[in-house]
């Protein structure tokens, strides 16, 4: 199995921020981006449940055996020995991805909310800021708040594509769906302002990148906050 660089055909924008990464570190950071990735894409692949859970508990063993050759494995290892990533992060984040391997996935609480987000991109976060070399324990919570920040953006943006999956992140404080999507927003932006104090322990060569992503990232909430109602909303 060949290594793919998913970090440029799937995240455009923060391959166009990592452009300002050192050498070194971006390498780190795609080699994390390709094994995130491939989780990903096991899940959201077009093909019956008990395939993709199969699949992902194959890949999740194969991790866990540190299968030599599988590149994306291999290279995740890597990353994590020079990095002191620990296991324990990598299995939250299978946790997450593995939630969403359900005929019917419904978040009903704030706090179910939060898990999932944390398992699933506050993770992701986290492991950044291990690769970055950040060491203090409150800025690696900032960072996994910023992970969290851009998983409901993500949620607030991809409300119509994950109803057709049978996935219901939205919590239905409201019924107005359209209102509902701009709390999760109001929510993001909550994260948004925590994850911004932890950036000054970021190192100044990795800085600018992830002020570029955050940045690109909180926009297309703010994007979503000048429609108007729902209609205009599913029709951007």
């Amino acid at each position: 199995m060949t290594s793919k660089n998913y970090l440029s055909i799937y995240a455009k924008s923060f391959n166009w921020s990592g452009f300002f990464l050192p050498k070194k570190i971006y390498s780190k950071c795609s080699k994390l981006y390709d094994f995130c990735r491939t989780i990903d894409n096991i899940a959201d692949k077009d093909a019956d449940l008990n395939i993709k859970i199969k699949e992902l508990d194959e890949f999740e063993i194969k991790f866990e055996e540190k299968t030599q050759q599988d590149n994306v494995i291999k290279n995740m290892w890597d990353v994590m020995n020079d990095s002191d990533i620990s296991k324990k992060i990598v299995s939250d984040l299978f946790d997450g991805v593995k939630s969403d391997l359900k005929k019917e996935v419904r978040i009903k609480t704030e706090r179910e909310l939060l898990v999932y987000s944390y398992r699933v991109a506050g993770t992701v976060g986290l492991m950044m800021a291990k690769i970055f070399g950040i060491k203090k324990k409150d800025s690696l919570h900032r960072a996994i708040d910023l992970g969290i920040a851009m998983q409901l953006t993500n949620i607030a943006r991809d409300v119509v594509e994950d109803e057709k999956k049978n996935r219901v992140y939205l919590l239905k404080n409201s019924q107005d769906t359209f209102l509902n999507i701009k709390n999760i927003i109001y929510k993001a932006d909550y994260f948004y302002d925590n994850s911004f104090v932890g950036i000054r322990d970021i190192p100044l060569s990795c800085r600018f990148s992830i002020i570029v992503a955050r940045r690109v990232y909180r926009q297309i909430g703010k994007k979503i906050l000048q429609k108007k109602d729902v209609d205009s909303y599913r029709r951007a």
